[in-house]
């Protein structure tokens, strides 16, 4: 019998048909996953607490499997950041969000404070990137290229959490700095400089106004234009109608609070509501609506059309049987299909999401009903 995510009481569907828990491979298993992409039938997950990230060419179908690449290590089992050496082209550090077409792969290596692109998809393990955004080359990994306290430029990057594209065009959440740095096209050099920055009036910027984003973690651009951004710290997810807009104005809409004023964790209360939120991390346009991983709450809030007034209420979740739970694995000490552990990135593709359920150190595949 599929399981049951929705309380008979309040009528709400079930949004899922089934769902089935993968935990890596069975003797060298995920831990505190933070990144997970689908692209055609190939799974790609940022093993973000060992420092790799896995590949497998088919999609799992049981607990456990062993992966058909491993990058950012040298052996296939070690764990070290940076593969326990200095940093190159072959290495990662706290890896975390991931794109892919299946002909490209792009990760953000957050704590070398660059993005690796690998022009043509890894087939070898511990294939070295093509090119690196962020810093003059792979051997660098200093924030702001120059150091902590550096001011940003076009060309440098401080803590990138988030990388999306849809194909040509190529975002960055550059977390650190406060921003998202967007690219015209995907770079094929080292060092490339942003073309555009959402967030900042100019490159150099460092201060910010409670309008712009405030910790950017993901960034997402749906099929009709819209551009969303997970923003972790003020408890918010903001929404652009076009993403062109977002180079130049605040969002249209906010997701978790009533104005870019308000940054209460669920809006000063104790407990979560169907319009509240806890240190959000992503979000995943889906056919007319958007998911969004509400993390600090456990949970990934459904909104079956992208709202049109701030602090809209949910319509579903995942993860929780109602929506005054907030607690990780509320009905067991250990994460059962139906119960998450901050829940930090998803993604779609047809009718199957898969979640990186970074708490119980595993990943969720879910079939979503039609």
């Amino acid at each position: 019998m599929p399981p049951t995510y929705a309380s008979s009481a309040d009528g709400r569907p079930e949004l899922v048909k089934k769902s089935w828990i993968f935990r890596g491979d069975e003797g060298n298993p995920l831990l505190a996953p933070r990144g997970v992409w689908i692209v055609g039938n190939k799974l790609i997950i940022s093993d973000t607490g060992q420092n790799r990230v896995f590949i497998w060419n088919s999609l799992p179908t049981s607990e456990f499997c062993a992966p058909d690449v491993v990058l950012g290590q040298l052996q296939t089992t070690h764990t070290g950041r940076n593969s326990g050496m200095n940093v190159n082209a072959c290495t990662l550090q706290y890896p975390s969000g991931i794109w892919s077409d299946g002909k490209q792969l792009i990760v953000a290596d957050a704590w070398n404070h660059r993005v690796l692109i690998w022009n043509t998809f890894p087939t070898q393990h511990g294939q070295s990137a093509d090119a690196v955004i962020g810093q003059t080359d792979f051997e660098s990994n200093q924030p702001n290229v120059k150091g902590i306290g550096a001011s940003p430029n076009a060309q440098s990057l401080n803590w990138p959490y988030g990388v999306f594209s849809d194909g040509q065009r190529l975002w960055i959440c550059d977390t650190g700095n406060r921003r998202v740095l967007f690219y015209e096209h995907i770079p094929t050099q080292n060092f490339t400089a942003a073309d555009g920055v959402i967030g900042k009036p100019s490159f150099e910027e460092r201060d910010y106004e409670n309008h712009e984003p405030i910790w950017p973690y993901s960034v997402r651009v749906g099929q009709n234009g819209q551009l969303s951004i997970a923003d972790t710290q003020y408890y918010r997810n903001l929404i652009w109608n076009h993403w062109q807009d977002a180079l130049s104005q605040p969002a249209n809409i906010i997701i978790g609070q009533s104005d870019f004023d308000t940054n209460g964790m669920n809006q000063f209360s104790l407990f979560p509501q169907q319009h509240t939120m806890s240190w959000t991390y992503d979000s995943f346009f889906y056919k007319n609506g958007i998911f969004i991983a509400d993390t600090g709450n456990s949970r990934l809030l459904w909104f079956e059309k992208i709202p049109i007034q701030n602090s809209a209420s949910a319509d579903n979740l995942l993860g929780h049987l109602n929506f005054q739970t907030g607690s990780e694995n509320t009905q067991s000490r250990y994460g059962t299909d139906q119960q998450l552990y901050w829940p930090f990135s998803l993604c779609i593709s047809e009718n199957t999401l898969v979640l990186a359920d970074t708490g119980n150190h595993r990943i969720i595949f879910y079939t979503l009903n039609p």
